[in-house]
This record gives C-alpha cells, structure tokens and sequence, in this order.
C-alpha cells in the first residue's frame, strides 16, 4: 500500500531518577529548552531542533531500564509502515496507545508512530509504494 514515513524523533530514554539532569544537560548540548508538551504524559520532554525543525529531540522518563537513545518514526499509514519494517527484518514488541514498538534486526528497540493524514507528502517524507 502507498503510504510515507520519515525519522521524526531522536529519543533519548534515561531513567526516572536522572529525568531532569539529563533534559538540562541534552537542552543545554543542543541549544534549545526541552518542554513538557504532551497533555498527559509527563514524561515525555522536547523541542524541535533550533537548527533542523523537521526533527525533534525528546527525552523520555522510563519507570525502569537502562538509558538508551531510540528513533520515533512517522508514518501516515501505521500498520503498511509496520508490516514494510517487519519485511526489511524487524520485529513488533508491543502496541503502546496508538503506536507499534519495534525491534530492529540487531535487538534494538524504536518506535512507529501514526500522523495525520496528509501530513507527510513527498517533500518532507518517503513515499512506499
């Protein structure tokens, strides 16, 4: 099925307990403040790159785990997108609200995330056909 997908986010997972050391440090190596933008879901911190709006840097609170840094990808069709990662050889962890986790070929965790309709084109993502 057509549909588009880009690299939305670059998120960066730490634990609870270093949340807001690490959204001061990651604003500060950035150049930009890190804000509490998601109605419900005070975990989550980020802004837009100062030098590279099309992306955004968020960090994520985890109630537990070790930190890591994981890709959000966009897509306008969430389960083509799915299926076309499941292809190339990832794997479906989990479904989060309305986004899929995934796992990469080499056990790496990333995200895929629906938009609007109509948000992603040609100019600003990659059309699959």
């Amino acid at each position: 099925m057509v549909h588009h997908s880009r690299v939305q986010k670059v998120v960066i997972d730490v634990p609870e307990a270093d949340a807001d050391r690490a959204a001061c440090f990651w604003a500060g190596a950035v150049g930009t403040e890190l804000a509490r933008l998601y109605e419900g879901f005070p975990e989550y911190r980020d802004a837009d790159l100062p030098y590279d709006e099309s992306i955004t840097l968020l960090v994520q609170s985890l109630g537990r785990g070790a930190g890591r840094i994981h890709l959000d990808i966009h897509t306008d069709d969430l389960e083509a997108e799915a299926t076309r990662l499941e292809r190339l050889g990832a794997t479906r962890v989990r479904k989060e609200h309305d986004w899929w986790v995934m796992r990469d070929p080499a056990g790496l965790l990333f995200c895929v995330l629906p938009v609007a309709a109509g948000s992603l084109s040609e100019g600003n993502a990659v059309r699959w056909d």
